[in-house]
Protein backbone atom coordinates (compact mmCIF):
# COMPACT_ATOMS: atom_id res chain seq x y z
CA UNK A 1 0.00 0.00 0.00
CA UNK A 2 1.06 3.80 -1.18
CA UNK A 3 0.31 6.54 1.34
CA UNK A 4 0.11 10.00 -0.68
CA UNK A 5 -1.68 13.07 -0.11
CA UNK A 6 -5.17 13.70 -1.59
CA UNK A 7 -5.89 15.58 -4.75
CA UNK A 8 -9.19 16.85 -5.98
CA UNK A 9 -9.76 14.50 -7.65
CA UNK A 10 -10.00 12.16 -5.20
CA UNK A 11 -12.84 13.43 -3.42
CA UNK A 12 -15.62 10.82 -4.62
CA UNK A 13 -13.80 7.83 -3.86
CA UNK A 14 -12.88 9.22 -0.66
CA UNK A 15 -16.64 10.34 -0.18
CA UNK A 16 -17.88 6.08 -0.49
CA UNK A 17 -15.03 5.55 1.82
CA UNK A 18 -17.04 7.95 4.72
CA UNK A 19 -20.15 6.56 3.70
CA UNK A 20 -19.38 2.71 3.81
CA UNK A 21 -17.84 3.69 7.49
CA UNK A 22 -20.76 5.72 8.27
CA UNK A 23 -22.66 3.11 7.61
CA UNK A 24 -20.84 0.86 9.37
CA UNK A 25 -20.83 2.73 12.97
CA UNK A 26 -24.16 2.93 12.84
CA UNK A 27 -24.73 -0.60 12.24
CA UNK A 28 -22.29 -1.69 14.49
CA UNK A 29 -24.16 0.39 17.44
CA UNK A 30 -22.39 3.76 17.79
CA UNK A 31 -24.69 6.02 15.68
CA UNK A 32 -23.15 9.10 17.66
CA UNK A 33 -19.69 9.63 16.58
CA UNK A 34 -20.59 10.54 13.08
CA UNK A 35 -23.95 9.68 11.75
CA UNK A 36 -24.94 10.80 8.22
CA UNK A 37 -23.68 13.96 8.58
CA UNK A 38 -19.91 13.91 9.41
CA UNK A 39 -17.36 14.64 7.71
CA UNK A 40 -19.32 16.68 5.29
CA UNK A 41 -18.28 17.11 1.41
CA UNK A 42 -16.77 20.39 2.84
CA UNK A 43 -14.94 19.47 4.83
CA UNK A 44 -12.77 16.91 3.36
CA UNK A 45 -12.42 19.80 0.54
CA UNK A 46 -10.75 22.04 3.27
CA UNK A 47 -8.80 19.01 4.37
CA UNK A 48 -7.57 18.20 0.61
CA UNK A 49 -6.81 21.62 -0.21
CA UNK A 50 -5.30 22.82 3.02
CA UNK A 51 -2.93 19.21 2.57
CA UNK A 52 -3.75 17.51 5.54
CA UNK A 53 -5.93 14.99 3.46
CA UNK A 54 -3.91 11.48 3.20
CA UNK A 55 -5.25 8.42 1.48
CA UNK A 56 -4.01 4.82 1.07
CA UNK A 57 -4.12 2.87 -1.84
CA UNK A 58 -3.58 -0.62 -3.06
CA UNK A 59 -2.64 -1.79 -6.56
CA UNK A 60 -6.00 -0.63 -7.58
CA UNK A 61 -7.82 2.17 -5.80
CA UNK A 62 -8.11 4.21 -2.61
CA UNK A 63 -8.92 1.95 -0.22
CA UNK A 64 -8.16 4.32 3.11
CA UNK A 65 -8.41 7.41 4.16
CA UNK A 66 -7.27 10.21 7.27
CA UNK A 67 -6.51 13.54 7.84
CA UNK A 68 -3.22 14.72 9.80
CA UNK A 69 -2.68 18.31 11.44
CA UNK A 70 0.99 19.38 12.95
CA UNK A 71 0.36 21.80 15.76
CA UNK A 72 -1.59 22.33 18.78
CA UNK A 73 -5.53 20.44 18.74
CA UNK A 74 -7.76 22.70 20.94
CA UNK A 75 -9.89 19.80 21.58
CA UNK A 76 -6.42 18.24 23.52
CA UNK A 77 -5.71 20.90 25.81
CA UNK A 78 -7.98 19.91 28.68
CA UNK A 79 -7.87 15.69 29.48
CA UNK A 80 -9.73 14.73 31.82
CA UNK A 81 -9.48 11.43 33.78
CA UNK A 82 -5.88 10.75 32.78
CA UNK A 83 -2.79 12.79 30.99
CA UNK A 84 -0.74 12.75 27.91
CA UNK A 85 2.43 10.71 28.14
CA UNK A 86 4.39 14.17 27.46
CA UNK A 87 4.03 17.63 26.64
CA UNK A 88 6.53 17.39 23.74
CA UNK A 89 5.35 18.47 19.94
CA UNK A 90 2.61 16.15 18.15
CA UNK A 91 0.74 15.38 15.17
CA UNK A 92 -2.89 14.73 15.21
CA UNK A 93 -5.30 12.48 13.21
CA UNK A 94 -8.34 12.37 12.76
CA UNK A 95 -11.26 11.22 10.30
CA UNK A 96 -9.73 7.84 10.20
CA UNK A 97 -11.57 5.38 7.60
CA UNK A 98 -11.68 2.55 5.63
CA UNK A 99 -13.23 0.41 3.03
CA UNK A 100 -14.92 -3.04 3.92
CA UNK A 101 -11.47 -5.28 2.80
CA UNK A 102 -8.87 -3.30 4.25
CA UNK A 103 -7.46 -4.71 6.83
CA UNK A 104 -3.67 -2.95 9.11
CA UNK A 105 -4.79 0.22 8.06
CA UNK A 106 -3.74 1.56 11.51
CA UNK A 107 -0.71 0.17 11.47
CA UNK A 108 0.05 1.48 7.80
CA UNK A 109 -0.75 4.78 9.48
CA UNK A 110 1.14 4.15 12.17
CA UNK A 111 4.28 3.20 10.07
CA UNK A 112 4.05 6.62 7.58
CA UNK A 113 3.85 8.66 10.68
CA UNK A 114 6.40 7.44 12.98
CA UNK A 115 8.89 8.16 10.30
CA UNK A 116 8.94 11.39 10.73
CA UNK A 117 7.32 12.12 13.89
CA UNK A 118 7.85 10.78 17.69
CA UNK A 119 4.63 12.21 18.82
CA UNK A 120 1.12 11.02 17.18
CA UNK A 121 -2.49 11.79 19.26
CA UNK A 122 -5.86 10.33 17.85
CA UNK A 123 -9.03 10.08 19.81
CA UNK A 124 -12.49 8.32 19.02
CA UNK A 125 -15.77 7.48 20.45
CA UNK A 126 -16.22 4.88 23.50
CA UNK A 127 -18.41 3.16 21.45
CA UNK A 128 -15.90 2.57 18.03
CA UNK A 129 -14.41 -0.89 19.21
CA UNK A 130 -13.10 -1.63 16.33
CA UNK A 131 -10.66 1.80 16.39
CA UNK A 132 -9.92 1.53 20.11
CA UNK A 133 -8.53 -2.46 19.78
CA UNK A 134 -6.54 -1.12 16.88
CA UNK A 135 -5.42 1.56 18.66
CA UNK A 136 -4.08 -0.42 21.43
CA UNK A 137 -2.88 -3.51 18.91
CA UNK A 138 -0.44 -0.92 17.47
CA UNK A 139 1.15 0.44 20.60
CA UNK A 140 -0.79 3.74 21.09
CA UNK A 141 -1.68 4.08 25.04
CA UNK A 142 -4.85 5.38 25.91
CA UNK A 143 -4.39 8.89 27.95
CA UNK A 144 -7.81 10.38 29.40
CA UNK A 145 -10.93 11.72 28.30
CA UNK A 146 -10.97 14.94 25.86
CA UNK A 147 -14.15 16.74 24.47
CA UNK A 148 -14.39 17.73 20.85
CA UNK A 149 -16.20 21.05 19.55
CA UNK A 150 -20.15 19.83 20.42
CA UNK A 151 -18.15 18.95 23.78
CA UNK A 152 -18.72 15.13 23.55
CA UNK A 153 -16.63 13.00 25.08
CA UNK A 154 -14.05 10.95 23.11
CA UNK A 155 -11.17 8.64 24.49
CA UNK A 156 -7.72 9.94 23.66
CA UNK A 157 -4.77 7.70 22.68
CA UNK A 158 -1.00 8.75 22.31
CA UNK A 159 1.91 7.28 20.88
CA UNK A 160 5.58 8.15 21.72
CA UNK A 161 8.54 6.91 20.07
CA UNK A 162 10.87 6.80 23.11
CA UNK A 163 14.09 5.83 20.84
CA UNK A 164 14.17 2.36 19.78
CA UNK A 165 9.99 2.15 19.78
CA UNK A 166 8.77 -0.39 17.71
CA UNK A 167 5.97 0.19 15.12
Amino acid sequence: MNIRKARTEDLAPIMRIYRNAQDFMIESGNPGQWGHEYPSGELIRQDISGGNCYVLENEKEICAVFALFEGIEPAYRIIEQGQWLNDEPYVTVHRVAKDWNSKGVVRMIQKFLAANYSNIRIDTHEKNLPMRSALIRNGFSECGIIYVRDHSPRIAYQWANKGGNEV
